[in-house]
């Protein structure tokens, strides 16, 4: 297991944190169990892993209504199942259509525990069926995918397992590491480029991120790389200089490449809850994400948050995050999601 320390902002002006790997003296991540692609080739969805770390953890209170054999369908009890399902985070429009089909079905009459979790999972399933979707590619040329979200949210780590990932299917990436406010953040990033196998684009500490972005684009596209990935500076939602600067960023891409960027990935803690509405809207105005990628599921005993976020914003999940190796991530299944959370 990689053991992760929060690193204090290196300046005044709201300097984003993210979580960095410990290192050795050398500079080098520590050994002890770290994320190397030489640990575990094997997809975790190959073996099943992801699922079972998500069935493990994900574990509601639903099953707590259930004191005997059956049990009535009355207002007590939709009340308390509507109250436990919104503890999941999948927010009140989900739990309200939940509460009232078990209502209308089974009212005043006596049901079993497996009755309403298949009722759950079908519901949360058709919310968010339509909602996953793969990785967008470029028609021709190098696929820009541009990697948004706030400080600490997991955005380095989950560009790395995504670097990871598509290296090992056998496309050329070129990382651009514009998160420029923290020194640390290109050094853990050029740390993950050299174990993945990928080549980067470094910037100078306190460059403008746009110059990187730029200069990564451009060797893109002349080197006739797959993939170009490009980092940026954790924020907040509500730091409207810093949201203005991914706008900037995205007027520098398409400068180069017209269609670019081809993804805007929005990374949301899992554990964040409902806070991670207001991002998912923050950074859909101001970056036009197209996806998001679920980190740190392995860490809680929620994440339902993605339901409204998915139907509000009409965004498509590509990936979850479920461990701490490279080899944990995978790309995001609505049934196999809800049978995990309500499994």
């Amino acid at each position: 297991m990689v053991f992760w320390r929060k690193k204090k902002a290196e300046t005044a002006n709201d300097a984003p944190v993210d979580m960095v790997p410990n290192t050795t003296s050398s500079g080098q991540p520590e050994s002890n169990q770290s994320a190397s692609p030489n640990e575990s080739q094997a997809p975790a969805t190959q073996s099943g892993g992801w699922f079972r770390k998500i069935r493990e953890l994900l574990k509601t209170d639903i099953r707590d209504l259930w004191k005997s054999e059956g049990q009535l369908v009355d207002d007590a009890f939709l009340s308390e199942l509507y109250a436990k399902l919104v503890r999941t985070d999948m927010g009140g429009t989900t739990a309200t259509k939940i509460r009232d089909s078990i209502g209308n079905t089974y009212r005043a009459r006596k049901i079993e525990l497996e009755d309403v979790l298949n009722v759950i999972r079908e519901q949360v399933s058709q919310a968010l069926s339509s909602k996953a979707g793969a990785l967008n590619r470029a028609s021709s040329g190098p696929t820009i995918i541009l990697v948004v979200g706030v400080n600490g949210s997991g955005k380095t780590t989950s560009i790395a397992k995504l670097s990871h990932r598509l290296v090992s299917q056998g496309n050329r990436v070129l990382l651009g590491a514009g998160d420029t406010f923290r020194a640390a953040a290109v050094e853990q990033l050029k740390i993950w480029s050299d174990r993945i196998g990928c080549d980067i684009v470094l910037g100078e500490h306190g460059a403008d991120p746009a110059s990187v972005v730029f200069r990564t684009v451009q060797r893109a596209v002349a080197e006739s790389y797959d993939i170009c990935i490009l980092d940026t500076a954790g924020r907040l939602q509500t730091q409207s200089n810093l949201m203005q600067q991914l706008e900037k960023i995205k007027r520098v891409i398409q400068k180069q490449v017209e269609d670019g960027p081809h993804e805007v990935l929005l990374v949301l803690d899992a554990t964040a809850g409902q806070n991670a509405i207001s991002q998912a809207k923050g950074f859909s105005e101001a970056a036009g994400c197209t996806g998001i990628v679920l980190a740190k599921m392995d860490g809680t005993a929620k994440g339902g948050v993605i339901v409204p976020i998915a139907e509000q914003f009409s965004l498509p999940v590509k990936f979850i995050g479920v461990g701490e190796k490279l080899d944990d991530l995978t790309e995001f299944n609505a049934e196999e999601f809800s049978d995990a959370l309500f499994g």
